[in-house]
C-alpha cells in the first residue's frame, strides 16, 4: 500500500477542531454544549459586508488579480491610513485567509530547514503552516505568571542561529490575549536589525484593546522597514471568519515580487470574500466601540469567574477575545475529552481547547487551557459554573 508523505504524517491535528467528534456525540446524548474551543465570535457580521454580496450584479464570477481586486486592495490602504500605517496597493497581496498570507511570507522569505522564532503559546496553526512550508519553528517559552509577556531579549539571542530567518508575533496574541507594547516591540526591533532578520506581525486582533491601552503596530518601528512583513484579516475585525479573506503588507518589493509568484500559482483570492471584504472597510466606528465593549465584558466575566475556582489561575489580557487559564488539572487534553465524553452538570458541558496544541516544546501546556470569550455574558456564566462543576469531581484533578 502507497505510503503518506512525510509532511503529512507530520502535519498536526488542530487543537482547536480535534475535539469535535466528541462535541458532536455529546450533543447527540442531549447535553447541551457550550464551545469556547474555537475564535467564532456570535457578534453579527456587519450588514454592508452581507449587503454586498447579496447585490452582486456582475454577470460572470471573474478571476481576479492575483494580488487580490485592485478596489480592495486601494479600500485597504484607505484603511491603513486611519491607523496611520502608510503603505500602498501595490505592497498589499490578498489572500485567502490571514493564513494563506502567512504561508505565502513563509514560502517567499525561508528555505527547506530555515527557522522562524516564534514565542509559545502560539496559535496553533502555525506549527502547520511551517510544516507546510518545510522550515522549522524555535519556540521560546513565555509565562503564564507574567501574563505571556515576551521573554527576555538573552533567550532570542541563544536561540538565534545561522539557520534563523524570522522572528514571528501575534499581537494582540491568540492564544493568550497579551498586547505587546511599544517598548517590547522595539526590544524586537534591535534584535531583528542586529541580526539581519525578517519581523512577521500577526495583527488580526488590533480592535480588540482594552483598559484605555493602545495597539502598536510593526509597521511604526523605525530602521527595518523592509525587514517587516504584516498580517491582516477581516476574519475577526468584521465577524466574517467564513469570507476566507487576509493579506500580508510589506514595503519590501523583493518580498512582494516573490510573494506574488506564490500567489499566481492558485490564480486569484475567492471573489465573494474579496466583494464582502471590500464593503466591510466601510463598518462605522460604532460597530467597533459597542463590539469592543462586549468583548471587555466577557473578558472580565471569564477572568473574574475562573480566578474564584479553587487551584485555578489566569491573567487579565489586555486584547483579543482569548484568555489561557491554568487550572489543577493532570493532562489538558485528557481533560477536554473527559468533559465531552463523561461530564455534564445540569445537562450542560464545555467545550475548550487544549493548551498543549498551542506549544511546540514538548511536554508544555499540559495544565492549561485556552478559553475563547465569543459567547454572550449568560452562557459565558453557565460555562465557568459547569467548568467549576466539573473540576470538583474530574479523577485527574492536581
Amino acid at each position: 500500500m502507497p505510503k503518506i508523505s512525510q509532511k503529512g504524517q507530520k502535519m498536526p491535528e488542530s487543537p482547536i477542531r480535534k475535539l469535535v467528534p466528541y462535541a458532536e456525540n455529546a450533543k447527540s446524548r442531549g447535553t447541551k454544549v457550550y464551545h469556547l474551543n474555537i475564535g467564532q465570535p456570535d457578534i453579527e457580521t456587519p450588514e454592508i459586508a452581507l449587503n454586498a454580496v447579496k447585490n452582486y450584479d456582475r454577470k460572470v464570477i471573474e478571476y481576479s488579480h492575483s494580488a487580490g481586486m485592485l478596489s480592495l486592495r486601494k479600500k485597504l490602504v484607505e484603511y491603513y491610513k486611519t491607523v496611520d500605517i502608510d503603505v500602498t496597493a501595490d505592497e498589499i497581496i490578498v489572500g485567502a485567509g490571514a493564513s494563506e498570507a502567512l504561508l505565502f511570507a513563509f514560502q517567499s522569505i525561508m528555505d527547506p530547514d530555515d527557522e522562524v522564532i516564534i514565542p509559545e503559546p502560539f496559535y496553533a496553526n502555525y506549527n502547520g503552516f511551517a510544516i507546510n512550508a518545510g522550515i522549522n519553528v524555535r519556540p521560546i517559552v513565555s509565562d503564564i505568571e507574567s501574563g505571556f509577556a515576551l521573554p527576555p531579549i538573552e533567550e532570542f539571542e541563544k536561540n538565534i542561529n545561522g539557520h534563523t530567518k524570522a522572528i514571528l508575533i501575534c499581537n494582540p496574541n491568540n492564544p493568550t490575549g497579551y498586547l505587546y507594547s511599544k517598548e517590547e516591540l522595539e526590544t524586537l526591533r534591535d534584535i531583528v536589525k542586529k541580526h539581519d532578520l525578517y519581523l512577521i506581525a500577526d495583527e488580526v486582533y488590533r480592535e480588540f484593546v482594552y483598559d484605555g491601552n493602545k495597539h502598536y503596530s510593526a509597521m511604526y518601528l523605525e530602521g527595518i522597514e523592509e525587514n517587516v512583513i504584516l498580517i491582516d484579516s477581516v476574519s475577526k475585525r468584521y465577524s466574517a471568519c467564513g469570507v476566507r479573506i487576509g493579506w500580508m503588507i510589506s514595503h519590501n518589493k523583493e518580498v512582494m515580487a516573490t510573494a506574488l509568484k506564490f500567489a499566481q500559482a492558485r490564480l486569484s483570492p475567492p471573489t465573494f470574500g474579496q466583494v464582502a471584504a471590500e464593503a466591510a472597510v466601510d463598518t462605522p466606528g460604532e460597530y467597533f466601540e459597542k463590539v469592543t465593549g462586549e468583548y471587555l465584558a466577557r473578558r472580565n466575566t471569564v477572568v473574574e469567574g475562573i480566578n474564584r475556582i479553587e487551584g485555578a489561575f489566569c491573567p487579565n489580557p489586555k486584547g483579543a477575545f482569548y484568555v489561557v487559564a491554568r487550572l489543577p488539572i493532570d493532562d489538558s487534553d485528557r481533560f477536554c475529552q473527559w468533559l465531552l465524553e463523561d461530564f455534564s452538570f445540569e445537562g450542560q458541558t464545555v467545550m475548550l481547547a487544549p493548551a498543549s496544541g498551542f506549544y511546540s516544546t514538548p511536554g508544555k501546556g499540559k495544565n492549561e487551557v485556552r478559553i475563547s470569550y465569543v459567547l454572550n455574558v449568560d452562557d459565558l456564566k453557565n460555562s465557568i459554573k459547569v467548568l467549576e462543576e466539573a473540576l470538583k469531581v474530574y479523577p485527574g484533578r492536581m
